[in-house]
């Protein structure tokens, strides 16, 4: 795994999901093939958590359907990522930012604390 790769992935499982955005996105520009496709997932990902816990449910859900729909043809790990784990949690933000709304945020309960999980 890359410098970059791997510096999202820290940045992802401490929850600082804009800087894991930020660094993947460096790493995506540079990437052809099949790749390109996942980090895009990786992106979004990082962006729908982003816009979940500032309260942008309806760009959360819209990046989290992207992120499903690039992440499950890598299924079931891709670059010693379990992408079993990782889409089963972007799932379960999708549902949390489905059931939220400006007026009624629902907290998960344990919070959601989203993880990459290496294989």
């Amino acid at each position: 795994m890359g410098d970059l790769f791997r510096k999202g992935i820290e940045e992802f499982n401490t929850q600082c999901f804009f800087e894991a955005h930020d660094t993947w996105e460096e790493l995506w520009r540079e990437t052809s093939g099949p790749d390109r496709l996942f980090y895009q997932g990786l992106i979004q990902t990082a962006v729908g958590l982003y816009h979940l816990t500032n309260g942008n449910f309806r760009g959360a859900r819209s990046q989290f359907g992207k992120a499903l729909d690039k992440l499950e043809r890598y299924l079931p790990t891709y670059h010693g990522i379990d992408t079993v784990h990782l889409t089963g949690e972007v799932r379960a933000c999708l549902v949390c930012a489905g059931n939220s709304g400006a007026e009624n945020i629902v907290r998960p309960d344990p919070p959601l604390k989203p993880e990459i999980r290496l294989s």
